[in-house]
């Protein structure tokens, strides 16, 4: 069974897990299914208490994908979002990443 057939397997006991959500949307990026991994990154950004880490993951992955605008701005939401929900450690670490890919446009 692979990695990804384990996650999901746990998720179908414990649908609810975001931790479980997350790493799976992991482990279709580390498989080379950036789409699904970033479309399962966004319905954890969407939620009524994003999960912060989504946001930096997101941002790696479009940044790594040449897609540096959409990198930008999930980058500037998660590091909002991240300091209304305290966490400034992860602010810290999007902004790090922020600022390695320039000011874009604007």
């Amino acid at each position: 069974m692979s990695r990804r057939e384990q996650i999901e397997q746990l998720l179908a006991e414990e649908p609810n897990d975001v931790f479980l959500k997350y790493s799976l949307a992991l482990e279709y990026d580390r498989e080379g299914n950036t789409a699904e991994s970033l479309r399962r990154l966004e319905e954890l950004m969407a939620v009524e208490s994003p999960y912060v880490p989504a946001f930096h993951m997101a941002g790696q992955i479009y940044a790594k994908s040449g897609q540096t605008e959409e990198a930008r701005e999930v980058l500037r939401k998660g590091i909002e979002i991240a300091r209304a929900q305290g966490r400034q450690h992860d602010a810290a670490e999007m902004a790090d990443l922020l600022a390695t890919l320039g000011k874009g446009e604007g």
